[in-house]
């Protein structure tokens, strides 16, 4: 039996270890935090469990419907017809259907055209090697021209990628395009799912068949060093011990990769480090009415410095109405630094915006999220400079969300890429 320690309990290095302890191996699990999940787990929000960043499931997460049969909880997963919203300089349209962009006053009618055909040629699309190398907005002016561009798109790209903006990948952009096209029961209604009791339900499955399987959680501790000997892995360090292992995996992410193992060759050193990360300061709101009647709300107003917002009891029922309000900023940017008080006095301030008659006695309570490394950024031709996730150092594996690319995070690409090192390791 190989010894086998992962480096993070989210889903991919869950899926990770699961699939090891079915082949035979010894697997230990390290996690900094108090609880598995990563970006996936649940807190106590005043009485309800809920995700701390919010999830939602797509018809095209084939991965992720694998793992639930495999759990005997495919029954858990249920379908919503949800809605888009736009909120346009102080307006609320509809949107998502051939009719609400036929009718949304903004655009002239080739730009609404051009516009539908970009979207309906991204779903049927099936190779992305051909937008590897271009950049996502000149691609997509390209289609939709320059109006439906700056209407559409250019506010997004800046609030959510900042000075990455004009420099990220068209296959990147066109696989986010892609999996909601596909989410559809027809033309006119947008299907997405969710999981019954949450994320929480999937993990809570994870951690009770690694159990069973002999597999170790430990929480509360993560690595401080992976221990490397004449080019190959002896073990880990935490602060109780150094324990020896005959293969590591890194599921962290890659900024921390140099810390942990210092050994690393200069130009592999670099090529983690260049790996550019978003965070994200996420205003989850418990409200006593619902805002809109959309699970998605596109923003583009000049007063809100957010792009867009998601109503996530829109899509899973729960005994109060959950709204999250994401702010992705640069680690470095000075609005990062701004206290918890100070991002929900702003958020509150834009639901007021949006709903005319909402105040302070709608709110039960609010709640900040915060993550250093919520979104790689993915530039042109990003594959060709990532490391491979089998290290040059013998038996390291190292992976994060960065290796879903071309496919945005879920996690239906994490138990894929978790099985996958798995998969690896074994051959």
């Amino acid at each position: 039996m190989k010894k086998v320690a992962v480096l993070g309990a989210g889903v991919m290095g869950l899926a990770c270890a699961y699939e090891l302890l079915k082949r035979g191996y010894q697997v230990d699990i390290y996690e900094a935090d108090d609880r598995v999940g990563g970006m996936s787990a649940h807190f106590d929000f005043n009485g309800m469990s809920i995700e701390r960043y919010y999830h939602f499931i797509c018809k095209t997460d084939h991965d992720l419907f694998a793992y639930l049969a495999e759990f005997g909880i495919s029954d858990k997963l249920h379908w919503v017809d949800t809605r888009m919203g736009y909120f346009y300089d102080g307006k609320l349209y509809k949107w998502g259907t051939p009719p609400a962009l036929l009718s949304f006053p903004k655009l002239d009618l080739i730009s609404k055209l051009r516009y539908a055909v970009h979207a309906f040629i991204s779903t049927k699309r099936r190779d992305w090697s051909g937008l590897d190398k271009k950049e996502a907005s000149q691609w997509i002016r390209k289609w939709i021209g320059d109006r439906a561009y700056k209407v559409l798109w250019e506010k997004l790209f800046a609030l959510k990628f900042y000075g990455y903006k004009d420099n990220l990948s068209a296959a990147w952009i066109w696989t986010r395009i892609r999996r909601i096209g596909l989410s559809r029961r027809s033309l006119m209604h947008e299907q997405l799912g969710y999981i019954e009791g949450g994320s929480e339900t999937l993990l809570a499955c994870f951690q009770t068949a690694i159990g069973r399987l002999g597999g170790r959680i430990h929480l509360g501790l993560p690595v401080e060093k992976v221990i490397i000997e004449q080019q190959k892995v002896i073990g880990v360090k935490t602060r109780q011990a150094e324990e020896n292992y005959d293969i590591v995996v890194s599921t962290v992410p890659l900024p921390f990769v140099s810390r942990l193992i210092p050994s690393l060759a200069d130009e592999q050193r670099e090529q983690y480090n260049n790996i550019s990360n978003i965070a994200v300061v996420c205003v989850i709101f418990k409200l006593k009415r619902p805002l809109t009647e959309n699970f998605w709300l596109n923003i583009n107003d000049e007063r809100m410095q957010i792009p867009g917002l998601i109503e996530f009891s829109n899509l899973r029922p729960l005994d109060a109405h959950i709204v999250y309000v994401p702010y992705y900023l640069p680690q470095q940017h000075p609005k990062f630094k701004l206290s918890d008080e100070q991002f929900k006095a702003e958020a509150k301030s834009y639901l007021q915006m949006i709903k005319a008659d909402f105040g302070s006695e709608d709110i039960i309570d609010m709640h900040v999220s915060r993550y250093r490394f919520a979104q790689p950024i993915c530039p042109p031709g990003f594959l060709e400079n990532l490391p491979p996730i089998q290290n040059t150092i013998k038996n390291l594996y190292i992976a994060d969300t960065s290796y879903y690319y071309p496919e945005d995070r879920s996690i239906t690409e994490s138990v894929k890429l978790g099985k996958k090192i798995a998969n690896l390791i074994q051959a």
